[in-house]
């Protein structure tokens, strides 16, 4: 049976953790960040951007409004407050036949959270 990678991504996010990832990402996964021009292609750097995200992200405030789904995509709009900044934006993500993320976008605003996130995932990324 293949697995449903939007409800495995919202199980990570739930429990703020990194573990299953590599049960989730194919292996030419592409993450595309809001603040880096060329998209990130491979398990591995998507892999650290996503966990990196994670901790960022992983606030109480974090939580999904609305979700569009079809049959290997979908896009996720979620608000936090991070830094006393609102910050919404969206995941769009898509999957292959197996259940395997193959394509991970996040989209941003306002801009003064685009910054904030620069900066945070930065210091995160650069730490791992």
């Amino acid at each position: 049976m293949t697995q449903d990678p939007i409800a495995a991504w919202h199980d990570l996010v739930e429990r703020r953790s990194a573990d299953g990832l590599d049960a989730l990402l194919a292996d030419g996964a592409v993450f595309h960040s809001p603040v880096v021009h060329t998209p990130q292609v491979g398990k591995a750097v998507t892999k650290a951007y996503l966990s990196a995200a994670l901790r960022v992200f992983g606030t109480d405030s974090f939580h999904y409004v609305r979700e569009l789904r079809s049959d290997h995509d979908a896009v996720l709009e979620f608000e936090l407050i991070l830094d006393g900044i609102h910050i919404n934006g969206v995941d769009m993500i898509q999957w292959n036949e197996a259940g395997l993320i193959t394509d991970f976008k996040v989209m941003l605003r306002p801009l003064k959270a685009v910054n904030l996130i620069h900066e945070k995932m930065a210091a995160m990324l650069q730490s791992r």
